[in-house]
């Protein structure tokens, strides 16, 4: 995954007054921190040179390029397919999972009012009564929707709110359910909305049922009739889902993701939102983010030849990904997973060796940003014909 590359008198900082603070990262005279993206970081690991030539705006070429471009592309749209499909299935899910609740609360009420017989009020009084429950019911619930009363009472954030806050700030991730800046909680923990409503549904059915309804087992058998109509409505609605389910499995293993996995964010390179941690200057966009277990595991993708290990560019790319999302969620990141094709899976742990190593690249590449000379850090002539910034470099091995 490629950030676009930034160009030296594009920055917003003033490298001509950059001067290492005491945390060891590199500050102009505003106090702005010099800004390193992931894609620095894996072209410094790569060869210092090569990173320099990049800073000066000599862009990457040659098929391997070109090609990497194309395979992000269509990584890129099998996740987005597997995320659709995903979405789908947990939608007509819920929807089944109401309509069933709505059959079973039908039929045991059905059943009561058959049998009840000594029940001081008549069918039509006990449907004004229902509707206005209905009514009063149905307006709590649009209320509880709509403000955002988690927030006033301190109650903690959830995976889904932490999701929402990285939206709302980073303009990376796209929302599934709710608009942007929705705050109210249908989805977000938003049993008590969603109780209310079936409550408010639920009511207004009854109350129909008994508003035409002369005796009780006239009522009771209305009902009964629409427990059968909604039977079915459910049949088909929980064949859809089990259809789903079938694409989103296939979609899954086309793409490579672990069992339960949740695609929380994939990148198309096209978005403008980035990670940011403003405390060393890191940013950049993981090829996608995905939730394991509860956490926010990033993943990046890599292209072309399958090494006998992980490249320590790659690795380093990746480290400064699970730090960004670490930073950004508010919670711990375990580990990042590298790929080098479906099949070729690396678990990347982030531990404190991994961060200090992180963040003293991070330093350095600073350190060039403010004080140049660069230089080619290996004897290696593999590495300079694979190099697609060899044509603007004086130092070539080829």
């Amino acid at each position: 995954m490629a950030e676009q590359v930034v160009i030296q008198n594009h920055l917003d900082f003033d490298i001509s007054t950059a001067k290492k603070s005491k945390d060891g990262f590199w500050r102009d005279a505003n106090s702005k921190l010099l800004k390193v993206s992931a894609s620095d970081i894996e072209r410094h690991a790569y060869c210092p040179l090569s990173w320099e030539l990049a800073k000066k705006g000599n862009s990457g070429q040659g098929d391997a390029v070109e090609m990497g471009r194309t395979k992000h592309a269509e990584i890129h749209n099998r996740v987005s397919e597997f995320k659709l499909k995903q979405n789908q299935f947990r939608r007509q899910m819920i929807i089944w999972t109401w309509w069933f609740t709505v059959i079973i609360a039908i039929v045991i009420d059905s059943v009561a009012i058959m049998m009840i017989d000594d029940v001081m009020l008549y069918p039509q009084d006990m449907a004004k009564y229902l509707a206005m429950w209905g009514l009063t019911v149905l307006v709590l619930g649009i209320i509880a929707i709509y403000i955002p009363w988690r927030t006033w009472l301190g109650f903690g954030e959830t995976i889904r709110s932490e999701k929402n806050k990285i939206i709302q700030e980073t303009k990376i991730l796209e929302p599934e359910w709710e608009v942007e800046g929705f705050q109210g909680g249908w989805f977000e923990a938003g049993k008590l909305e969603i109780s209310l409503l079936f409550a408010a549904m639920l009511l207004g059915i009854h109350s129909i049922a008994l508003s035409g309804a002369e005796n009780r087992q006239q009522a009771g058998f209305i009902l009964i009739v629409l427990a059968m109509l909604w039977t079915l409505a459910a049949s088909w609605q929980l064949q859809k889902a089990l259809i789903s389910e079938n694409e989103k499995e296939l979609a899954r293993k086309d793409v490579g993701l672990k069992a339960g996995s949740e695609v929380a964010y994939s990148d198309d390179e096209e978005s403008a939102g980035l990670l940011v941690d403003k405390q060393t200057g890191i940013r950049g966009r993981p090829d996608q983010i995905v939730i394991i277990d509860g956490e926010f595991i990033p993943i990046e993708q890599k292209t072309g030849r399958i090494p006998k290990r992980p490249h320590v560019s790659h690795r380093r790319q990746l480290l400064a990904y699970i730090h960004l999302v670490e930073v950004n969620t508010n919670r711990d990141t375990p580990y990042g997973i590298l790929r080098y094709g479906n099949d070729d899976i690396h678990q990347i742990l982030w531990d404190e060796g991994a961060k200090s190593e992180l963040f003293e690249q991070v330093q350095e590449i600073q350190r060039l940003m403010v004080g140049g000379g660069a230089k080619r850090n290996h004897n290696r002539v593999g590495k300079c014909q694979n190099c697609s910034r060899k044509y603007a470099c004086s130092e070539s091995l080829v």
